[in-house]
């Protein structure tokens, strides 16, 4: 009620449009950093790619070295580059995602290596913007539910669970406010 214009997905606002490799991308090279580290990484990856992200067969056709030098590992490089392969043989596809159900979703992005539940859940509320998805692994959503709930400790994924269970079939919105009163000042 104290935020009528609040709106769950304004922080896309500030990345360029995404397709499902795009979005893939932004998980990947966010995965253990910070948004503002995440950006940064994109912004030089967007460099090497005329001022966008790149498709999965410019990032096939890359120099592997291209992700490296714009802040990713090693292995993340890799990561992206075992997605844009199941994306150009048609393994993998916006259609094909956008079909499935969240369970299949994870279990499709998570047989590739360097993917796994974090980046999953991430593509689903991102991507697919799908209502019902709880990033327990997230350690700033851990950190915001600490402090506005009370716990003396980072929540395991278990306590994540319990205190997101009343959430449901909303958690996505959940998150979005979560991660809003934390960034928003």
């Amino acid at each position: 009620d104290a935020r009528p214009d609040f709106r769950p997905r304004a922080w896309l606002d500030d990345l360029p449009p995404l397709d499902a490799f795009g979005t893939l991308i932004f998980q990947i090279a966010g995965q253990q950093l910070s948004v503002s580290s995440t950006r940064s990484i994109l912004t030089r990856l967007e460099q090497h790619f005329g001022g966008r992200l790149p498709t999965a067969s410019e990032a096939l056709a890359s120099d592997p070295h291209v992700f490296r030098e714009s802040g990713m590992s090693v292995r993340k490089g890799e990561t992206i580059r075992a997605l844009a392969e199941r994306f150009v043989d048609g393994r993998l596809s916006d259609k094909a995602l956008q079909r499935m159900n969240d369970d299949e979703v994870e279990t499709t992005l998570t047989a590739v290596p360097g993917i796994g539940p974090w980046t999953a859940h991430g593509f689903l509320l991102v991507a697919l913007d799908r209502p019902d998805v709880l990033l327990t692994g997230d350690l700033a959503l851990r950190h915001v539910v600490q402090r506005l709930y009370g716990f003396d400790h980072l929540p395991t994924d278990a306590e994540m669970l319990q205190t997101a269970d009343r959430w449901r079939p909303y958690r996505s919105l959940a998150v979005s406010y979560l991660f809003a009163s934390e960034y928003d000042g």
